[in-house]
C-alpha cells in the first residue's frame, strides 16, 4: 500500500500545485505565513515540515530562521521532493530529505517547531499515532511547538 501511495504522489507531483491553486482559498499563502508565524521559531531555529510536498510552507519556515537556521522539508514521495527542490533553490537554508514521517530520520530534541500544513489527515490511524510521537520526540523540549 505505501509503495502505491508512493507512486501515485510521484507522479501527481507534476500537477500538484495547479491542483490546489484550483481548490485553495487562500491564494497568497497568507495561512502558511501564519503558520511559520505560531511556530515561534526565530534566527538560528531548526524547523522541520512534515509531508512537505511541493514545499509551499518552506518559504515562511525560512524566513523566520533567516540565515543562520534551517528549514527541512520531509516527504516519502520523491516526485514531491523534486517539485520542492525547485521551488526553494534560491533559499540555501532549505534542507530536503525523503523519509517516512512516522520514522523520522533524526535525533530527539534537534527542532525548534514542526509543522504540517494540511496533509496530516492523509496520514491513517497508527500512522498519525507513531508520528506524533516522533514530533514529540525530536521538539526541542525548552522551545518546541507543533503546529498542523
Amino acid at each position: 500500500m505505501r509503495k502505491t501511495r508512493q507512486k501515485y504522489y510521484d507522479f501527481f507531483s507534476k500537477w500538484y500545485d495547479g491542483f490546489i491553486a484550483l481548490h485553495a482559498t487562500d491564494k497568497q499563502g497568507v495561512l502558511r505565513e501564519i503558520l511559520a508565524e505560531h511556530t515561534d521559531a526565530g534566527p538560528g531555529d531548526i524547523v522541520l515540515d512534515i509531508c512537505t510536498g511541493t514545499g509551499a510552507a518552506l518559504p515562511p519556515l525560512t524566513r523566520r530562521v533567516e540565515g543562520k537556521g534551517l528549514a527541512i522539508g520531509l516527504d516519502f514521495s520523491s516526485g514531491m521532493l523534486r517539485a520542492a527542490g525547485r521551488k526553494t533553490t534560491r533559499f540555501p537554508q532549505v534542507c530536503l530529505v525523503q523519509a517516512d514521517c512516522e520514522r523520522l530520520p533524526f535525533r530527539s530534541g534537534v527542532f525548534a517547531a514542526v509543522t504540517c500544513s494540511h496533509a496530516f489527515y492523509e496520514l491513517k490511524g497508527d500512522t498519525q499515532t507513531r508520528t506524533l510521537a516522533e514530533i514529540r520526540r525530536c521538539l526541542d523540549r525548552k522551545s518546541g511547538s507543533a503546529g498542523m
